[in-house]
């Protein structure tokens, strides 16, 4: 899959919206953000469009205000933020629409920027509203959207303003579709998967779509307990989708007739409370107390997978090992990164969220081939789904 960049795009002296992904966390008492990786990630687009003389009109969304004005979820910090990164004044709008925004965005020079308020305090926004997108881009000549966090939503400025402006990537969108285009279609062999996260609802599709492509599948967090119980085991208390007891069974012997090997923890790290502070020790995955949640997974665990890892030359990794939001069951998370940063060759791919959160957390994130910026749309298209944000750029 190839589509056009801003390399392709003659985009000196005209007006640019640039569709990002600045959804960070936001201190609300101080309004200081607490992680700006994906502001950070976008900075090469930016910096490419000034230096080409292009202005540069900025939009993102910010949280879920339901398509309502929330100071809460106001853009002002992350613009002030912006500012400090590119070393260069961020001018602000009040708003998204309207002639006060129409005349910031027609009275910019060639290297300026200006940073819309958040596109969500409109309801069109995400009912993709034609007159909405069509309003949104009579504000540039050229759209360009780098916002692949949001590449599975059809939604006014990530699939609607296209069909109204020539419509290319950005250098995060771009490398984005380079990577996980090869993961998906031609990658390096063995390829394993590691799989992860709480339900294994939200992963099914992909594990069963990666059965057909992958050597190896490494599922760990809460999605594993009910493959756990899929073989026979009790896992306590801990979270498990009985609906789908039978569809990881399934899933397990369809990797069996495809000569796919799957592997589970073997040992696990169990707390008597879904609490940080909780009692907790490290059992075998046989042996989880009645009464007690499994919360991490074991030491022997990573162990054995990062023997399963030795010689991989396509790793992909999508969720978390254990309830990394909690430190004391992050170290399963924070330990396979340290596998996975020892690979060499290999290409490493981080497929976003909390999994890109837990190498972050570590300081590895620069060993990594690709860390995605984003979760939910890295999965679909692993899946094989074809993302409306993606497919409504032209093609190269």
């Amino acid at each position: 899959m190839k589509k056009k960049t801003i390399r392709d795009i003659d985009v000196t002296g005209k007006r640019v919206f640039l569709r990002v992904d600045f959804n960070v966390p936001i201190d609300v008492a101080t309004g200081s953000i607490l992680d700006d990786s994906r502001m950070k990630a976008v900075l090469p687009t930016i910096g490419y469009l000034r230096e080409q003389g292009a202005k540069v009109i900025i939009g993102s969304h910010l949280g879920r205000p339901k398509g309502k004005r929330d100071p809460k979820l106001s853009l002002g910090p992350v613009a002030a933020r912006l500012g400090e990164l590119i070393e260069h004044e961020v001018k602000v709008a009040n708003c998204c629409l309207g002639a006060e925004v129409q005349e910031a965005a027609h009275s910019l020079e060639p290297g300026d920027v200006l940073l819309l308020e958040n596109l969500r305090f409109h309801a069109e926004e995400e009912a993709n509203d034609p007159e909405y997108a069509k309003a949104l881009a009579s504000l540039a000549e050229v759209y360009v959207n780098d916002a692949f966090g949001t590449a599975h939503r059809v939604h006014a400025s990530t699939v609607g303003m296209a069909r109204y402006l020539p419509a290319v990537a950005g250098f995060v969108m771009e490398k984005e579709i380079d990577y996980l285009s090869r993961a998906a279609h031609d990658p390096a062999r063995p390829y394993v998967a590691i799989i992860g996260g709480a339900k294994i609802s939200t992963k099914m599709a992909v594990l069963e779509h990666l059965l057909d492509k992958v050597d190896k599948i490494l599922i760990g967090g809460g999605m594993a307990n009910t493959f756990v119980k899929a073989e026979g085991f009790d896992v306590g208390e801990s979270l498990v989708e009985e609906e789908y007891v039978d569809s990881a069974r399934e899933v397990m012997e369809k990797a069996e007739s495809k000569g796919v090997r799957i592997l589970l923890p073997t040992d696990v790290i169990v707390a008597e409370r879904f609490e940080a502070d909780s009692p907790a020790k490290r059992v075998s995955v046989k042996d989880v107390p009645a009464g007690w949640r499994i919360m991490d997974v074991g030491e022997t665990t990573i162990d054995v997978f990062a023997a399963a890892l030795r010689g991989a030359k396509t790793v992909v990794w999508n969720g978390p090992m254990g309830v990394i939001e909690m430190g004391p069951f992050a170290h399963g998370s924070h330990r396979l990164a340290g596998v996975l940063a020892t690979l060499g060759d290999a290409d490493t791919i981080i497929g976003g969220g909390e999994t890109a959160a837990a190498v972050e957390q570590v300081g590895l994130a620069s060993k990594f081939s690709h860390v995605s910026t984003g979760g939910g749309a890295s999965l679909e298209f692993l899946e094989g789904k074809e993302l409306p944000g993606i497919a409504a750029l032209e093609d190269a």
